[in-house]
C-alpha cells in the first residue's frame, strides 16, 4: 500500500471514530461543558439515537439477537428488515435501469435530430419543470401501492437527469470526427455506434452516478406516501412510534444500498471507458 493511500485510509478511519465517539457521548459531555441553551439538539439521543442503541435495534430487526430463531423471526412479519431492503433495492434498480435506458435513447435521438429536438424540446422542458415529488401521489393513484408505482417514481426522477446529459453529450461530439467517418463511407448507424456513442459516454456516466441516488430517493418518497413494503415504510412506522434507533437502522441500510448501486455503476463506467486515461489503471 502506498504512503498516500495509507494516509487516506488513516484519516477515513480517524474521522469515522471521532464521529462515532461524539455521537455516542457528545450529548452528555456538552451538558456538562456548555450552558443548557447551547447544548446541540442534533446530539440528543431522542432524535438521532446513539450508535449503541442503533446497533441493538439492527440486531433485533435483523433477527440476529436470537440466532436459533432467525427463520421464525424473518417470517414473523411481511415487512421485516431484509424483505424491506430487498424490495427497495429491487425497485430502485429497475427504476434506475428503465430511467437510464429511456433517457439515453431519447437523448441520443433528439441530440442527433434538430427537427425532433425542436418539436419535443418545449414539452420536455415543461415536464422537467414539474417537481417530481409532486407527481408521486398521482403515480400512486395510477399504479397503486405496489412496487410498480415505486419503479415509475424512480423512472420519473432518473429519466430527465440522464436525458439532458446524454442530449448535451451527443450535441458536443466533434463534427470533424463525424465528417471524417462519413467521408470514409460510414453509414449513419455506424457513425452513431463508433463516433457519437463513445464520445457521449463520459457525459452519460456523469449523470448515472447521481441518478442512482435520485432513484433511491424516488423509491423512498413513494414508500413514505403509500407502500405495502420497503425501507420507507419501516421509517414511517418507526416515526409513528417515535423510535429513532429503528429509523436510523433503515437510514444506514439505505446508505449501504446506495453505495452498492454506485459501485456497480462505477465498475461499469471503468469497463466501458477503459480506453480513457483515468480508467486505464482500473481496467
Amino acid at each position: 500500500m502506498s504512503t498516500r493511500r495509507a494516509a487516506i485510509l488513516f484519516w477515513q478511519i480517524a474521522i469515522l471514530v471521532i464521529v462515532l465517539v461524539v455521537w455516542q457521548w457528545g450529548f452528555e459531555w456538552s451538558k456538562v461543558l456548555l450552558p443548557k441553551a447551547y447544548v446541540p439538539k442534533i446530539l440528543d439521543p431522542y432524535f438521532v439515537a446513539k450508535p449503541s442503541l442503533i446497533w441493538q435495534s439492527f440486531l433485533r430487526l435483523g433477527c440476529f439477537s436470537d440466532p436459533a430463531g432467525v427463520v421464525a423471526c424473518i417470517g414473523a412479519t411481511d415487512n421485516n428488515l431484509w424483505t424491506a431492503t430487498l424490495v427497495t433495492l429491487k425497485n430502485t434498480w429497475w427504476g434506475f435501469l428503465f430511467g437510464a435506458l429511456t433517457g439515453i435513447a431519447a437523448g441520443v435521438v433528439l441530440g442527433r435530430s434538430d427537427f425532433l429536438a425542436g418539436v419535443f424540446g418545449p414539452y420536455i422542458i415543461a415536464l422537467n419543470s414539474i417537481p417530481r415529488i409532486a407527481l408521486v401521489p398521482l403515480v400512486i393513484l395510477i399504479f397503486g401501492l405496489g412496487d410498480l408505482s415505486k419503479i415509475a417514481t424512480a423512472w420519473l426522477v432518473v429519466f430527465f437527469v440522464v436525458f439532458f446529459n446524454t442530449f448535451e453529450g451527443t450535441r458536443a461530439v466533434d463534427r470533424d470526427q463525424i465528417a471524417a467517418a462519413r467521408l470514409m463511407g460510414a453509414s449513419e448507424l455506424t457513425v452513431l455506434r463508433t463516433v457519437v456513442v463513445p464520445s457521449a459516454l463520459a457525459w452519460v456516466f456523469a449523470s448515472l452516478l447521481p441518478a442512482v441516488s435520485f432513484a433511491l430517493v424516488g423509491v423512498i418518497v413513494g414508500e413514505f406516501i403509500g407502500a405495502e413494503r420497503g425501507l420507507g415504510k419501516l421509517i414511517i412506522e418507526a416515526e409513528a412510534r417515535a423510535n429513532a434507533s429503528e429509523m436510523m437502522v433503515a437510514i444506514f441500510i439505505m446508505m449501504f444500498v446506495g453505495i452498492l448501486l454506485a459501485l456497480a455503476v462505477q465498475s461499469l463506467q471503468s469497463y466501458l471507458l477503459r480506453w480513457q486515461p483515468q480508467f486505464e489503471r482500473a481496467a
